[in-house]
Order: structure tokens, then C-alpha cells, then sequence
């Protein structure tokens, strides 16, 4: 008789977490849904929660996906026109700087 019982409330409570989990978007997993449990009034152990979860195939969702990066070498590769000779003949001849810092659409 005992074990109905505990079948029983089993059932509700995973009508709650499924309410729950539904409800976050399919993203919350064990722990942020027995926080939500808890803050409702229910008194449920984490582990149950995912017990539950677990047997009804209901998963968290993990992470985000990002788009891919360049991680090679210098993207646009510039002709060395200094051969590393920093002193000009003249002002305003020649001029460096750094723009790495700048996002372009190149990378």
C-alpha cells in the first residue's frame, strides 16, 4: 500500500516539474527545478527531482553554441613595405599603429 502511495506522489510531483521545466523553456535542469519546487511550497529533495527528471527523459539544456573563430595565424597578411626601418627620410612619410583592439568584419 505503501509503494502506491509513493507512486502517487510521484505522478503529481512529476506534473510539477514538468510545469516547471516547460515553463523555463525546456532549460532548467534538477537544481534550478527544485528551487522552484521549494519556493512553491513543495518539499522535495533534489535528488528525487532528478530521479524523476532523469526517468521521464526531461534534461537540462548545456550551453550555448558559439560561432566559430579564426585561430590560425594573421588573417590579411599586409606587405612588409618598412623591411622594419622606423626612421623616415621625412614627416608624415610613414605611419604605424596598432588597431587590434578594433573588431572589423575581417576578424
Amino acid at each position: 500500500m505503501r509503494a502506491h502511495a509513493r507512486e502517487r506522489e510521484d505522478q503529481r510531483l512529476l506534473g510539477l516539474i514538468r510545469r516547471h521545466w516547460l515553463a523555463s523553456g525546456g532549460v532548467y535542469g534538477h537544481r534550478k527545478i527544485t528551487l522552484d519546487l521549494r519556493e512553491a511550497g513543495e518539499t522535495c529533495s533534489r535528488h528525487r527531482v532528478r530521479r524523476l527528471m532523469q526517468a521521464e527523459g526531461l534534461r537540462a539544456q548545456v550551453g550555448y553554441g558559439r560561432k566559430p573563430r579564426h585561430r590560425g595565424g594573421p588573417v590579411g597578411v599586409v606587405a612588409n613595405v618598412l623591411n622594419r626601418d622606423f626612421t623616415p627620410d621625412a614627416p608624415n612619410r610613414v605611419w604605424v599603429t596598432d588597431i587590434t583592439y578594433i573588431r572589423t568584419d575581417e576578424g
